[in-house]
């Protein structure tokens, strides 16, 4: 083998990782590899850089000396340097004498410089050339001429954004003037649904997308505005597009709904005007087409409810027939009381123009007609939408829930009557009018009462949270003065359609009728009642015993309102007595009883002998209450009281 060429194996250790220690478990703990960084410092530790120099004695000297040495120990030479390449310095001082040697140099080298500055033999130092500054100026003039040139480009910078902003304002309301058809029709489609049938742009004013059923088309026309000049100058209120609407739609319109009775009575409503729209007027700022199309919309929209008012009231039966003549409605919600809704209609054309200016007639607005008629013109067409309802299951039939149960439910036939009975618009409206005739026909009534009597006091208070049907008003019959211990009479006046329903306090019902005179005469005879109670707490506060107390007196004369009530209290000796007795139309009547001792007209009697009888009580003498001081009934029944009780001091 000794032929063969020797061939270099590089052999690595199976382990890449050393060993650092083996616990007593047999877990080996491994040291991490070094990095390149670490490496290459390792490395570097391992080189003597002390070396250098004398090597390359060596070198100089190695050509003569070891001439005669190179042919044998060449390979022995070569091993032993490479030893001693990577062999570390084993002199202790190494590093210090390293530290001294650089010491040394750098001294030298700063001895050098400073003999050379010294001595000025070889180089010399001259400080750097500066301009000199002008003697008038000085730091301060200086800082403020910097601070003037940066407010001067802090100016020049926002006079060029305020006249972009100039340039840019001038151009949005060039643009305003000037607008162009595009845009204007941009926002036209943004308030009103458009479509494009050939070459022609048509718009829909109906209500058919809300559940509408009226069969006009509501259909109008966006043309382009080509009657104006360009050569001349544009008008502020020019518009590009204009909007051509149906012959029937133009003008304005209004429901006119009015309450007329035979005789003159309280709580005439007059005549309501509803959607009243005055003659159209371009806002400023808001484009003319939009007044056009409301203005049109509010035709349609009147004249489908007045469609839906004469349909039904053609189909409903009533005890009293509704009249349909042209353009009105008439009915009769009570008797001598006439209820007549009209659609009214006029043109833009000067001649109505002319004659509404001339006759301006009275506008009495019931925003709350308005507003329910709003709502149940919705309403009307919600129900209209959601008429069709998917049944569930899927297998049961079309129609209402409530219908699809009947049958197995066992519904006779009055409950299947009220399942598809529905009110039509035209009944919800006389309802509503009833309602509201009534209610102003009794805060009418409640208000004459307390204009008119001014003993007691009546007080209504009306609650603000209501029902299209019903309303309810809280009605408080006091004395002024003793608001404290008269609190008898409070009522609950419930006003619905055609009654009225009183709730007493101590919880009686009363139904009254929509006559005004019942109401008046119901609250006549608890006024009179309430002074009859008034002199009963008056009694309990003074110390006064009550013998007797009646709401309906039977004894006197018949009142035509109501019964007279009485009562009669004595005093806390028992030697007085007063009888009160009150009624609606007859007033009141205050009768005093004495003792017998006190009356100098009573005939002596040859029965009563006995000093004893004396102290009994005599005959009753009537009072002039209209001559006794006092600001009202109760004031001048508490003077009575005191005047004759006893004085206890």
């Amino acid at each position: 083998m000794s032929g063969v060429r020797a061939v270099r194996i590089s052999i690595e250790s199976a382990c890449e990782k050393q060993v650092q220690e083996v616990g007593l478990d047999g877990t080996e703990t491994y040291l991490q590899p070094l990095s390149m960084s670490q490496n290459l410092a390792r490395l570097a530790q391992r080189i003597d850089f002390s070396q250098g120099s004398g090597s390359e004695e060596e070198e100089a000297a190695g050509p003569d000396g070891d001439a005669s040495d190179w042919g044998g120990a060449g390979a022995d030479q070569d091993d032993e340097e490479g030893l001693v390449k990577f062999q570390p310095s084993l002199w202790p001082w190494d590093s210090v004498r390293n530290n001294l040697r650089s010491a040394l140099t750098e001294m030298c080298v700063l001895y050098d410089v400073l003999s050379i500055v010294r001595d000025k033999k070889f180089m010399t130092l001259d400080p750097v050339s500066q301009d000199a500054l002008p003697p008038k100026q000085s730091p301060q003039t200086l800082q403020l001429i910097s601070k003037k040139k940066s407010l001067a480009g802090a100016a020049q910078i926002l006079l060029k954004g305020a006249e972009r902003l100039t340039k840019s304002a001038a151009e949005n309301q060039e643009n305003k003037l000037q607008r162009d058809f595009n845009s204007e029709l941009l926002r036209l489609r943004q308030h009103w649904k458009l479509r494009k049938v050939g070459d022609k742009i048509l718009g829909d004013l109906s209500y058919r997308s809300a559940g509408s059923l009226f069969p006009h088309h509501g259909t109008f026309e966006v043309i382009k505005n080509t009657d104006i000049d360009l050569d001349k100058k544009i008008p502020e209120d020019y518009c590009p597009l204009d909007v051509q609407i149906p012959s029937d739609l133009e003008g304005s319109a209004y429901i006119k709904v009015s309450i007329q009775k035979q005789a003159p009575d309280i709580g005439d409503l007059g005549t309501v005007n509803l959607f009243k729209r005055p003659l159209p007027k371009s806002k400023p700022g808001s484009p003319h087409w939009q007044t056009k199309l409301e203005a049109a919309q509010n035709v349609l929209l009147c004249k489908e409810i007045f469609a839906q008012l004469s349909r039904e009231a053609v189909q409903i039966k009533s005890q009293i027939p509704h009249i349909v003549v042209k353009n009105q409605i008439i009915s009769q919600p009570f008797p001598n009381l006439q209820l007549s809704i009209s659609l009214c209609h006029s043109s833009d054309d000067k001649k109505s123009q002319k004659c509404a200016a001339e006759k301006p007639g009275q506008e009495d607005h019931l925003y709350v007609l308005e507003h329910n008629l709003h709502l149940l013109i919705r309403e009307f067409h919600k129900q209209t939408l959601s008429s069709i309802v998917m049944p569930h299951p899927a297998s049961a039939p079309f129609g209402h829930k409530r219908m699809r149960l009947s049958g197995p439910q066992a519904f006779d036939k009055n409950e299947i009557n009220s399942i598809q009975s529905t009110e039509g618009l035209l009944e919800k409206i006389i309802k509503q009018a009833k309602h509201i005739f009534l209610r102003s026909r009794t805060a009418a009534t409640i208000d004459s009462l307390a204009s008119r009597i001014e003993d007691p006091q009546i007080q209504a208070h009306w609650s603000n949270i209501n029902d299209v049907y019903e309303s309810s008003v809280k009605v408080l019959i006091t004395s002024q003065g003793y608001e404290q211990i008269c609190k008898s009479i409070q009522l609950q006046l419930n006003i619905g359609v055609e009654q009225v329903r009183v709730v007493h306090r101590d919880g009686r019902v009363i139904m009254l009728s929509h006559q005004e005179q019942e109401l008046q005469d119901f609250l006549l005879s608890q006024m009179s009642q309430h002074q009859v109670h008034a002199v009963q707490q008056l009694a309990k506060v003074m110390g006064w015993q009550v013998l007797s107390f009646s709401n309906h007196v039977g004894l006197g004369p018949i009142e035509s309102i109501g019964n007279a009530s009485a009562i009669t209290v004595a005093s806390p000796s028992g030697d007085y007595a007063i009888s009160v007795r009150n009624g609606p139309e007859s007033g009141s009547k205050i009768m005093v009883q004495f003792p017998r001792n006190q009356c100098k007209d009573l005939p002596k009697s040859d029965v009563l002998q006995d000093s004893k009888w004396s102290h009994l009580r005599g005959p009753f003498k009537e009072v002039q209450w209209n001559k006794m001081e006092g600001r009202n009934f109760v004031y001048k029944m508490e003077l009575l009281m005191s005047a004759l009780s006893p004085c206890l001091l």
